[in-house]
């Protein structure tokens, strides 16, 4: 619908992109999903997958599509996509003013990437080997790694972060290895059955986890998705580096 009188031409265009920062655990450590520009700018440089927005698609559209064009990861199953914030300073890419909408994306157990469309390779890199990237994803990968040790001070979202089934065990990695600290055990699982709806467990299911003691018992994500009363880190557990 044209509305009359409005001149569009009257602002200079820019452009929309979308980035997205995937992060998951592999080996007990975080791991980020990178890719390889085979373009230019930045050409060889490695970089948060993303790209530009299309006509016809929203932002969440774009951050999906891309994620499976440079990737190869579609239809991912327990993917969690959520906005992290917009990046709008000028300059931050050569070719044009571009406002990015960044997304924050957990994956439990993910599959081997691999490069596709402008990317010429994709890979899973630790988060603290994730430097020096393209544009101003050093920035958004830190922003996104903050939001999510924020969030799971409150909400459920470290079960994001695990296979449909878990032990206690594996779910207080997720919390050691994102807010880089080592949590008491059994006040962990104190805390976390005591909160309703975090964890419910799964009956008849155990699982061997090493050592010398008795199967621990499985789990699956609860229907709440707030904590009451929220799991905080301590002053001396601090935040991440």
């Amino acid at each position: 619908m044209l509305v009359r009188g409005y001149d569009k031409r009257a602002f200079e265009p820019f452009a929309v992109t979308v980035d997205l920062a995937v992060l998951t655990l592999r080996a007990g450590a975080l791991h980020v999903l990178l890719v390889e520009r085979g373009q230019e700018p930045y050409a060889g440089r490695w970089a948060l997958p993303g790209g530009f927005l299309l006509p016809e698609e929203s932002a969440e559209e774009a951050a999906r599509r891309e994620l499976a064009e440079e990737t190869g990861l579609a239809d991912v199953t327990g993917l969690h996509l959520e906005q992290l914030r917009t990046y709008s300073e000028p300059g931050r890419d050569p070719r044009m003013r571009v406002v990015s909408v960044a997304f924050a994306a957990l994956l439990p157990d993910p599959p081997e990437p691999h490069g596709g469309g402008d990317a010429a390779e994709a890979r899973w890199t630790p988060y603290d080997e994730a430097r020096g990237l393209a544009f101003d994803h050093d920035r958004i990968l830190a922003d996104a790694r903050t939001r999510v040790g924020a969030k799971l001070e409150y909400t459920c979202l470290a079960t994001a972060f695990c296979p449909a089934e878990f032990t206690l065990g594996e779910l207080q990695q997720v919390y050691e290895t994102v807010w880089g600290t080592a949590l008491d055990r059994p006040n962990f699982r104190r805390k976390v059955l005591a909160t309703p709806g975090f964890v419910e467990a799964v009956p008849g299911a155990a699982r061997l986890t090493g050592g010398r003691g008795k199967p621990a018992a499985v789990y699956r994500a609860g229907p709440a998705t707030t904590l009451h009363p929220p799991l905080l880190r301590t002053p001396r557990e601090g935040r991440p580096a």
